[in-house]
């Protein structure tokens, strides 16, 4: 393990006794929870002593893992699509009757040594010879395993004959059914209706063949498959031997443990690949089972989640996925953004984000959290009252342009009337806004003075208890988020029992997520918008206008009370 993961693995040096039995377990603090460490063959043989209440995992599903599915199923006592613990206790037990050491397992290698097989009778004579049988091996035995066929009788029509025959089945019965019907006066059969090529006993004859062939075939290939698994039957426990050697070790890394998941030089079963979007790869990707228990559950992890839809042409096939960021900004990562996902295998798959479940990734995003919400609520305001206006200004515009429609014959004496209307009710409109400008020259003045008369360390302390008002809840609470984060409630969606809590803390988050890593270049980019001499010009005076502006009106503040605004608007 490296030493970046130290502070996550921290070794008990003194061995401890199980509630249940004699036997000395080593544990671990990891991810918020204190462990079992497996790290030997006796670890493995008494798992069945160890408290229920200490396993992390108590049951997962046998599908959807980064395990081959072979070696779930052949674990799966029950056959039921769940890995539960009682039946990791019977492999474990089955392993400790079939090896005579189980330091092996921790190897995860495919390959065993003969001579460490305690159940010699499960070695076929031809691996007697051998130190050492594989994977590899075994299946080329069983693949090479071969029977003297039962023939299969011949077919006795053609094979698009027998193919119309059954296609064609359903409609020529209920055709003759219908002539029967009609010889009784009971049905009509259309005069359009297409009559079968053949009469009814003919029809009935060449079904009887075909069924009576089919059953054949059917008998031959089942006896043939009897004889085939008979022959290959004599290999299939040192099958299962050797798949579970390979895989349980991984197993228990990621159901008594989640170790696997901690270091971050191996990847936990139930990750399925890397997520490239907005400049980061993030490596927490789970697939997802159940969308309605994702969405219901998932938020309660404390993450900020991205769920895809991904889809591989190449391989015709979709699936979707959740992956955590952990790091950097949110901006950009919105619904209907694309990236790409590579599983496993280094497949591409064309992924595109169709949820989003907004916590907080970092204290630095939550500071600026509550003034990008509200830039997004003005943002949205000011749109909705642009469109608002953008309406009447139109429903105005029509309506002025049917009233000039319909006032076409008036005499100039009403249309002077009209226009004296206007010029009224706009001098009360420049009224209202002169009216305006005095308050806001009042507040202006008012602060000024306030600010003037205010101790330079005053005006600080005021500021950053501003600032602390409005980004200081968002950041306490998104510290105890970010703190408290876990991904058991994203497995438990999933159908894990997670017994549990796997935590995902800012320093182990870090890991989950890679941020893009630029040289630092001197260069100069051809495509960068030039401000113009003149336009550089114009925004400097604005901007050194403004700042005499506002140290002109503090000024005033301080001499008489007043305002430049207010005198212009009295």
């Amino acid at each position: 393990m490296s030493a970046q993961f130290e502070n996550h693995f921290i070794e008990n040096t003194n061995y401890q006794k199980t509630t249940m039995a004699k036997y000395k377990w080593n544990f671990v603090s990891v991810g918020g929870s204190t462990r079992v460490r497996i790290t030997c063959g006796e670890d493995i043989r008494h798992l069945n002593e160890l408290d229920p209440k200490m396993w992390t995992v108590l049951s997962c599903p046998t599908t959807g893992l980064e395990l081959e599915e072979r070696s779930l199923k052949l674990m799966d006592a029950g056959a039921d699509g769940m890995l539960h613990m009682d039946d990791v206790i019977a492999v474990s037990q089955w392993l400790g009757a079939k090896l005579k050491d189980l330091d092996s397992l921790l190897e995860h290698t495919d390959t065993i040594k003969v001579a460490n097989i305690l159940d010699t009778a499960i070695v076929p004579e031809d691996f007697a010879g051998k130190e050492e049988v594989s994977l590899a091996d075994v299946e080329a035995a069983i693949a090479a395993v071969t029977i003297t066929e039962q023939p299969v009788p011949a077919a006795p029509l053609e094979a698009d004959v027998i193919a119309a025959y059954k296609a064609k089945k359903d409609e020529y019965a209920a055709y003759y059914e219908q002539e029967k019907l009609q010889k009784l006066g009971l049905a009509v059969i259309p005069e359009e209706t297409v009559k079968p090529g053949m009469k009814e006993k003919e029809f009935i004859a060449m079904g009887e063949q075909i069924a009576a062939y089919e059953a054949a075939v059917a008998a031959a290939n089942d006896a043939n498959a009897a004889a085939l698994a008979a022959g290959q039957a004599k290999y299939q426990e040192l099958l299962k031997l050797l798949l579970i050697h390979r895989d349980f070790y991984t197993l228990l890394c990621n159901f008594v443990t989640l170790s696997d998941f901690y270091d971050r030089h191996k990847w936990a079963i139930f990750q399925a690949g890397t997520l490239i979007i907005d400049q980061r790869a993030c490596h927490l990707c789970v697939r997802v089972n159940d969308m309605g228990k994702q969405t219901t559950q998932a938020g309660a992890s404390g993450m900020f989640l991205l769920f895809c839809d991904c889809v591989n042409k190449k391989l015709d096939k979709t699936m979707s996925i959740v992956a955590a960021v952990t790091v950097g900004e949110i901006k950009n990562l919105t619904v209907g953004k694309n990236a790409i996902f590579y599983d496993r295998q280094g497949n591409d798959w064309d992924a595109v984000v169709t949820k989003v479940i907004d916590n907080p990734i970092s204290i630095q995003q939550a500071f600026w959290s509550p003034y990008r919400k509200f830039g997004q609520w003005v943002t949205g305001l000011i749109n909705k009252s642009a469109a608002e206006k953008n309406d009447k200004a139109f429903a105005d515009m029509t309506a002025k342009a049917q009233a000039d429609v319909e006032n076409v014959g008036k005499t100039e004496k009403e249309s002077i009337k009209m226009q004296a209307f206007d010029i009224a009710k706009f001098a009360g409109i420049f009224a209202a806004i002169g009216m305006a400008i005095g308050f806001i020259g009042d507040f202006l003045m008012n602060l000024a003075s306030g600010i003037n008369a205010m101790p330079k360390w005053q005006l600080l302390v005021w500021i950053a208890g501003i600032i602390l008002v409005i980004s200081g809840p968002a950041m306490i609470l998104a510290a105890i988020k970010l703190h408290r984060r876990n991904l058991a409630p994203i497995l438990n969606a999933n159908g894990w029992a997670i017994n549990a809590e796997a935590i995902v803390n800012v320093l182990f988050g870090a890991t989950l997520t890679e941020q893009v890593q630029f040289p630092i270049i001197k260069m100069q980019d051809p495509f960068k918008p030039k401000m113009s001499k003149g336009r550089k010009w114009c925004i400097a005076a604005l901007a050194v206008a403004i700042v005499i502006a506002l140290l002109v009106m503090v000024w005033l503040a301080t001499q008489d009370g007043h305002c430049p605004i207010e005198l212009f608007c009295k």
